[in-house]
């Protein structure tokens, strides 16, 4: 039957298409459709599990570690997305300048931490954060801001601000290299057609510039929910999985990784990753609905 299907000329691009295919169902679809089906189970030992219908949910919505997870997940997004879209626009808009030299130059620089992986970057700033060897420290006691070491990976507020700007520096380059692209497929004559009705450049940009980068920024904006949701790396080199100080930067994916890998709760953490499935998608839907530019 095989043999016969691909003796057509016009079938035979179905056997180039049929390893990814075969990739996409081992490694994609049966392991959404597994994980699904452990969420309703509970180890009793290492061998054996037992049904318990919703309970891994029920208990989801019962453990305050669970809300404390959703609250440090958003806060250490929402500190990074924010200034990473005003800092990434505005160098995209002075960027695509053709006034500027150099230009080029600079888009490379700032896109270069984005090409070095997550993990490293945690180990970079783990070393740099250190309150007994850090950089940070001894450059602030060197010029008398500080009196003493501090210890900003003991501080609650200062390791989730300081993942924020870990994930500013190493996104706000990428995002910009988005703008531009968004920019550039803007037409000139209708920035022509604004200033010879008189148009101020930010008139301009907030008439013409701003409405037409909203495909962008929709892009933009789902994208970085779908990353940020999902970050792990930097809290897991940063804090070695134990989540920092009560528990600051435990966030969804490490709660899901430590019950999963460490718990050997395969149920659990199954029911939590289809809790962070279910968030991301409704975020983006809204994303849609209220970013998403009108015909």
């Amino acid at each position: 039957m095989t043999r016969n299907l691909f003796k057509n000329r016009d079938n035979k691009g179905y056997l180039f298409i049929l390893p990814y295919f075969l990739a996409m169902l081992t490694f994609q679809i049966y392991p959404i459709i597994y994980t699904f089906f452990l969420s309703f189970f509970k180890p009793v030992n290492l061998v054996k599990s037992e049904f318990v219908g919703f309970g891994n949910y029920a208990r989801l919505l019962t453990n305050p570690l669970f809300y404390t997870a959703i609250g440090n997940t958003w806060f250490i997004w929402l500190m990074n997305y924010i200034p990473q879209i005003v800092v990434a626009l505005a160098l995209a808009v002075i960027l695509t300048n053709t006034n500027i030299k150099g230009r080029q130059t600079f888009r490379t620089v700032y896109f270069l931490p984005n090409l070095v992986t997550a993990a490293s970057i945690g180990v970079l700033f783990a070393v740099m954060l250190d309150w007994r060897f850090g950089a940070l420290n001894h450059a602030l006691i060197r010029i008398g801001i500080f009196s003493e070491p501090y210890e900003w990976l003991q501080d609650k507020m200062a390791t989730r601000i300081a993942v924020s700007l870990i994930q500013w520096w190493q996104w706000f380059g990428y995002t910009m290299i988005i703008f531009m692209a968004g920019l550039s497929a803007i037409s000139d004559e209708l920035y022509e057609a604004a200033h010879i009705d008189g148009a101020s450049k930010f008139q301009t940009f907030y008439k013409v510039t701003l409405p037409l980068l909203k495909p962008t920024m929709l892009y933009v904006m789902v994208t970085s929910l779908i990353g940020g949701l999902q970050i792990f790396d930097i809290p897991r080199v940063l804090t070695n999985g134990r989540g920092g100080p009560d528990n600051a930067l435990t966030t969804m994916v490490l709660y899901l990784y430590n019950q999963g890998f460490k718990n050997f709760n395969l149920g659990y953490a199954s029911a939590l990753a289809y809790a962070l499935f279910v968030m991301i998608l409704i975020f983006s839907a809204i994303s849609f609905k209220f970013i998403k530019p009108r015909d």
